[in-house]
């Protein structure tokens, strides 16, 4: 019997090439983009999944108000945790963030990027597997550091790491364990150091330096409620009262001033990749919000193609209704015939399946390098997930067309007889309306995309960096020196001086912040009764004009005023607003203790990507704060465009050699830097795009294969009119006006989806465009001039036909 189907089968395919090629590739092409979905998905899923304990594990969040939160905490929460905290199992105070350095051991040197600083139970909380040596011995005391598998392989190839020396910057410590990775984690280094307390402990007073990473580790996950209170009351009682009290004022008298309580968040390990509200680890926070697009229009699409087959199936069901009918009267039971369809279906769903796991393969390289990934297709999760498809496009597209073709009536189909009953062609029509839904949301959504993407490339970002580059700059000098902040100014000033000697270099100047990332430092200051939480901004003379900043009143910081290095400061608009001052300038503010004169507000600007909010910053000499120069960590050079090649080669052979020997030199133009803050959201316009493009295309497929099927049932009508003298137009009105309609019902069905669905993702943006009509008038005015190009073509070429093919035996 499956001997018999499968000649049939392929005896079909024989007959039938345009239209099983549209078929399966309809198909391939939903699958493909399930299979590209499902990768992504699994892989932002895998995050910590071998952790045993990821529920138990949470990052401790500090939520400073107004929306601003913190994967950071003061150190002061130590001593407690030993005595009040019996709901803890273990603590543990860490960089959450990489840091870079340079291993030695003997001749082989290597720079590293992914070095991670924490306590010494670092691996409590991260078990990773041990190779040599033990997690319980591998940070036993600061002289002493963890190596991943690779790294160990790199500096010391087959030979035994453990116990060995090597060059940790200026430290030298022992190698006490290597590790491996299992999986997928938020904190995956490549090396492990204890040198964490030594800072902790000139913090261990200070209730207001927010520097450290913090996870615990609870005996009951239950318990995070009574932990984050009991923490939220440490920060209340060690900070809210004793400040308030400082200040000779009550509580209600410092709240009404501006201050605010602080509250913590408790994110669990196994939520903190795809829902945390920071970017709380090293390795960063999945997209879930693009996880989700990526899967709702990967299915989306599955559902469109799993409807093209349908309905090219049940269009070419008319060709094998005579086939049908002659084995019901040799004896087929419906039974039999439909599993027979139901067999052929399962058939070209395998043959679909293996093509869109070529196109995936071939398209993967292609696929990473747009997310930033590096995937593969393999693992039993995603086998069984393949499997799932499978099952799924048996049951949705094979069933329906196996018992509409089993349920044909013998002697009418035998008689050339194909009508069916009004519940199948309303069902036809329904698939029809739904692909013209789908297909509407796909072209409206992806204008309203584009739209927000050039409003947000067009949009005024309040500085210039044509010219412009940003290097990056290491502080070599160790924070406990004596005369530390005093070697870095020095440092700077020099490396200042040299690098404006260089032929094209036409301005220098040093920053703590870096375009297209976040501003990391924050300071309160306050003026009158109004506390503010501004972002610092550390520039040099000079800054505004080199990056083309713009005054809005006042004057900028200049050499010429000694006080410009020790009591001015400078607001953004955004902070200058806050004050409530209609002119803000000469007032005095309450940084830190200390006070500064506003002499001149600046335009605000972005310094991260134009889907943020401008924050209020404070903008201030690199000297007026004398200890905010450990923050910047930017140089920036502004450059003649007729000789910056040259430049560019003499800034770097200088950096080189008399800055940074041991490093490579790095540097990015401004503009670029800055536009690779909002490349996440351009890549999704790019997706929305191509999947458009697959939307329309398989739409299209199975408009042709519905015109087809509907103006093949009608042939003899056309015939009849012709015999009739029905002018050619007459005939074209008549048989596409059906289609008319279904495009125009099925726009309509988009409309609330598009709209709500697309007006949720604009929310990700502070500045955004409003939805206008344009992309609906667009979507409506694309999807029928392609249905009528569609149509109208089939239904041409079918008043072309010979109409006594279609008379002859009546």
């Amino acid at each position: 019997m499956l001997k018999n189907w499968l000649k049939i089968y392929f005896y079909q395919i024989k007959n039938n090439k345009f239209f099983t090629f549209l078929n399966v590739l309809g198909l391939s092409i939903g699958i493909a983009g399930l299979v590209f979905s499902i990768l992504y998905w699994n892989e932002e899923h895998s995050y910590n999944d071998w952790n045993p304990d990821k529920e138990k594990i949470f990052l401790s969040i500090t939520d400073i108000g107004e929306g601003q939160f913190w994967a950071s905490n003061v150190v002061t929460f130590e001593p407690y945790f030993k005595t009040d905290f019996p709901e803890l199992e273990s603590y543990c105070y860490l960089n959450n963030f990489y840091t870079e350095e340079i291993l030695q051991y003997k001749n082989k040197k290597e720079i590293l990027s992914k070095v991670t600083d924490s306590q010494k139970n670092f691996f409590d909380f991260f078990p990773f597997e041990f190779i040599k040596g033990s997690a319980k011995n591998a940070l036993a005391d600061n002289g002493s550091i963890a190596l991943s598998e690779e790294t160990a392989k790199r500096l010391f190839g087959s030979e035994n790491p453990l116990g060995k020396q090597i060059d940790y910057g200026k430290l030298k410590l022992i190698v006490r364990g290597v590790y491996r990775i299992p999986g997928k984690s938020s904190l995956a280094p490549e090396v492990v150091v204890n040198l964490l307390e030594s800072r902790m402990e000139s913090d261990k007073d200070q209730w207001g330096n927010f520097n450290y990473g913090l996870m615990l580790k609870l005996k009951n996950p239950s318990a995070a409620e009574k932990v984050k209170k009991k923490l939220e009351k440490l920060l209340f009682e060690n900070r809210d009262l004793k400040w308030a009290k400082e200040e000779g004022i009550t509580l209600e008298q410092w709240r009404k001033k501006g201050g605010r309580p602080t509250k913590i968040i408790l994110e669990s390990l196994k939520e903190s990749r795809l829902h945390s509200i920071v970017h709380g680890f090293a390795e960063g926070k999945g997209n879930y919000q693009f996880l989700m697009i990526m899967m709702g229009l990967s299915v989306l699409i599955l559902l469109l193609s799993i409807v093209n087959y349908v309905n090219l199936a049940t269009a070419n069901a008319i060709k094998r209704a005579k086939e049908v009918g002659v084995r019901k009267v040799l004896g087929a039971s419906k039974s039999n015939i439909t599993k027979q369809f139901i067999f052929e279906t399962a058939i070209s769903s395998i043959i679909a399946i293996l093509i869109s796991l070529v196109i995936v393969e071939l398209s993967l390289p292609y696929y990473n390098e747009f997310l930033g990934k590096n995937l593969v297709i393999h693992s039993s999760q995603f086998y069984l997930q393949i499997v799932f498809i499978f099952i799924s496009v048996i049951v949705f597209g094979g069933i329906f067309p196996a018992i509409y073709v089993s349920n044909f009536e013998t002697l009418k189909v035998l008689r050339g007889n194909f009508s069916r009953s009004k519940n199948g062609i309303w069902l036809r029509n329904g698939m029809l309306v739904l692909q013209f839904a789908i297909a509407s949301f796909f072209i409206i959504g992806s204008y309203i995309v584009y739209e927000q993407i050039s409003f947000m490339n067009s949009k005024d970002l309040g500085f210039n960096g044509d010219q412009v580059i940003q290097i990056n700059y290491r502080n070599p000098y160790d924070y406990r020196e004596e005369g530390y902040l005093k070697k870095v100014v020095q440092r700077y000033e020099t490396i200042n001086q040299e690098l404006s000697k260089i032929n094209g270099v036409k301005g220098v100047g040093i920053g703590s912040f870096s375009f297209g990332n976040q501003i990391g430092s924050s300071s309160g200051f306050s003026y009158k009764d109004k506390s503010i939480q501004g972002k610092n901004v550390l520039i040099d003379f000079g800054m505004l004009d080199m990056l083309q900043l713009k005054l809005v009143s006042g004057r900028d910081i200049s050499p010429k005023f000694s006080s410009d290095t020790a009591t001015a400061i400078l607001l953004n608009e955004t902070a200058a607003r806050m004050l409530g001052e209609k002119n803000p300038v000469g007032k005095e503010i309450e940084w830190n203790n200390k006070k500064l004169t506003i002499i001149g507000i600046v335009k605000d600007f972005h310094v991260n990507g134009p889907q943020e909010e401008i924050p209020p910053m404070t903008i201030f000499h690199y000297k007026t704060i004398d200890w905010m120069i450990q923050n910047a960590h930017s140089i920036y050079l502004k450059l003649d465009a007729s000789t910056m090649e040259k430049s560019i080669a003499d800034i770097e052979k200088f950096w080189t050699t008399k800055v940074d020997t041991e490093y490579p030199f790095k540097y990015d133009f401004l503009d670029k830097s800055f536009k690779r803050s909002y490349e996440n959201y351009v890549n999704q316009k790019n997706l929305f795009s191509l999947l458009n493009v697959i939307v329309i295309m398989i739409a299209l497929f199975g408009l042709f294969a519905l015109a087809s099927y509907s103006i093949q049932r009608r042939m003899k009508e056309i015939a009849i009119r012709k015999t009739l003298g029905a002018e050619t137009k007459t005939l074209l009105k008549e048989l596409s006006k059906q289609y008319v309609v279904f495009c125009v019902i099925g726009f309509a069905i988009a409309l609330f989806p598009v709209y709500y669905l697309l007006g949720k993702w604009l929310e990700n943006f502070a500045y955004r465009i409003d939805i206008s009509p344009i992309p609906f008038f667009v979507g409506f005015i694309v999807l029928m001039t392609l249905t009528l190009i569609v149509v109208l073509s089939r239904a041409y070429q079918a008043t072309r036909v010979n109409i006594l093919k279609y008379l002859k035996y009546e």
